[in-house]
């Protein structure tokens, strides 16, 4: 965790770009470039890409962008650049997929639910662009409140953040360094990489199936999730492989 890598920091120049911009047009920058929902009509196809440099606020950025510089640095120094950014972007792609395929079934199940009282589809479609429109909606007799709200969500409310990447990339740290000491600011004792990286996943997964957050709500933990388990794959591959005896320039 000592000198920038080259790559790491052409990301962040970029991620500082993207934010201010994001300040300076507001919500137009938002519906472009944030990740929104295959059927909302925000979607487009360059989001699965441009959602990973658009923050929701200073202290998204801030967190993001130090893990970026403190544990995408050494790991850049050890994969090469082509091969890192190659990980960087499928890590947050792989991210993207599982977000996105979470909040298909929270869709869908209430989707299928309205089915069953009788709705058609448009009469379904109205509703839920209505609610997006206005924010406002009936809960209808006959289906739970939770999945009708879990479905609105899943519709209207976008992904932003860098931190899909960032957890593929603590993934790959935890297992070519396990055993160096982390120093955290709200944790007065080092604790080990191969500890604190598996916890802090842990906790993601505990939040993303209950729905109660330690860091506060809007937070999307399936994303965290699936950033980590593509970073699994390909480290796993290519520790497996000896990263096929050289380095990507």
């Amino acid at each position: 965790m000592g000198r920038m890598t080259e790559t790491v920091k052409v990301l962040l120049i970029i991620n500082v770009i993207f934010f201010i911009g994001s300040q300076l047009l507001g919500d137009v920058a938002y519906e472009y470039f944030a990740l929104w929902f295959i059927k909302n009509p925000n979607f487009q196809f360059w989001q699965i890409l441009t959602h990973m440099f658009m923050h929701g606020g200073f202290m998204h950025i801030l967190f993001n962008m130090y893990a970026l510089w403190a544990f995408g640095s050494p790991i850049e120094q050890m994969l090469g650049q082509k091969r890192f950014l190659f990980f960087y972007f499928s890590a947050g792609i792989g991210a993207a997929m599982l977000h996105t395929l979470v909040n298909f079934y929270a869709y869908q199940k209430g989707f299928n639910g309205l089915l069953e009282l009788g709705w058609t589809p448009p009469e379904i479609m109205n509703f839920v662009q209505e609610a997006y429109a206005t924010n406002r909606f009936r809960i209808p007799e006959g289906i739970e409140e939770g999945t009708l709200r879990s479905m609105l969500e899943a519709f209207s409310s976008p992904a932003v953040g860098a931190s899909g990447a960032i957890y593929g990339i603590l993934v790959a740290f935890g297992m070519m360094f396990p055993n160096v000491e982390l120093f955290l600011l709200f944790v007065p004792v080092p604790i080990k990489a191969k500890y604190f990286i598996p916890g802090l996943i842990a906790l993601d997964l505990f939040s993303g199936f209950t729905g109660y957050s330690l860091f506060g709500g809007s937070i999307a933990h399936f994303a965290h999730i699936g950033g980590a388990l593509f970073g699994f794959i390909m480290m796993y591959y290519w520790k497996k492989n000896q990263f096929n005896n050289n380095r990507w320039y």
